[in-house]
């Protein structure tokens, strides 16, 4: 985490797209200009906060899809290039729910790493989850090893899960909660850091401005999104005030925990 994010225990702070082309929500009319607007909006706000890293995500394109269309990749691979010039903080890429395609919009703007599931098979609202994955260059994996929307086919535990990840080659394993926004169950995240000794593990939803200590204690970093919006609903724009309450909590917490 040091080595990616300057930092340990880094904050990495959610950027969520609106609809893309070819999803119901998207409003075709204005094109890409307004996205990217809203988008310019929120990576200021965020840098401005401080955070460690972002992670631009397709959150609006719901229903999700098991294998993103190509005008999704092209258009999220637009709007980072668009952006580029101003993000000055590693940033990752995260296409719900396909690896390949987060893979490719990563190499085609040159971030740091990808957030997606993998490894395993789940069943889940969108029918069988059976992630494909494939050689990727200096990108860094961040692995959800317990979706959202979903739960894992089998009997293995988790921490069994987290540990196949890591055999395979994952650089970070994730903890989620049941569905975006909801926290994630500190007790697993504790667990399954002790199965992986070395690997970082994320606590990947849920975090508030209240909890980021108590999680920071456990985990070797967050990803935050839901809780820095305005009333703390996914789809609105970055609230600067929530942001920086957020960012000073967690950077007092570092400071305390020595990190």
């Amino acid at each position: 985490m040091r080595d990616l994010f300057g930092t340990g225990k880094p904050v990495i702070a959610m950027l969520h797209a609106r609809a893309l082309p070819g999803r119901p929500r998207h409003d075709a009319a204005p094109g890409l200009k307004p996205i990217t607007e809203a988008l310019a909006r929120d990576l200021d706000a965020l840098q401005r906060a401080g955070m460690d890293g972002l992670l631009f995500c397709n959150e609006a394109d719901l229903p999700y899809q098991l294998r993103a269309g190509p005008e999704i990749a092209a258009a999220m691979a637009a709007l980072v290039g668009g952006l580029r010039s101003g993000i000055g903080v590693p940033f990752g890429i995260d296409i719900v729910w396909d690896p390949v395609a987060s893979l490719a919009v990563a190499r085609a703007t040159g971030a740091s790493f990808v957030r997606e599931v993998f490894t395993g098979v789940y069943e889940s609202d969108l029918g069988v989850m059976q992630p494909r994955s494939e050689k990727r260059e200096t990108i860094s994996i961040f692995a959800n090893i317990t979706p959202e929307f979903a739960s894992p086919l089998g009997q293995r535990t988790t921490k069994q899960r987290a540990r196949g990840a890591v055999c395979l080659g994952v650089d970070a394993v994730l903890i989620t909660g049941p569905i975006t926004g909801l926290p994630t169950d500190l007790a697993e995240l504790a667990a399954v850091k002790a199965a992986v000794p070395g690997t970082p593990v994320l606590a990947s939803t849920g975090v508030t401005a209240d909890t980021v200590r108590q999680t920071l204690e456990i985990a070797d970093g967050v990803i935050v999104g839901t809780h820095l919006k305005y009333d703390g609903v996914t789809w609105n724009p970055v609230d600067p005030a929530r942001a920086h309450t957020f960012m000073d909590r967690a950077k007092r917490a570092r400071e305390e925990m020595a990190v």
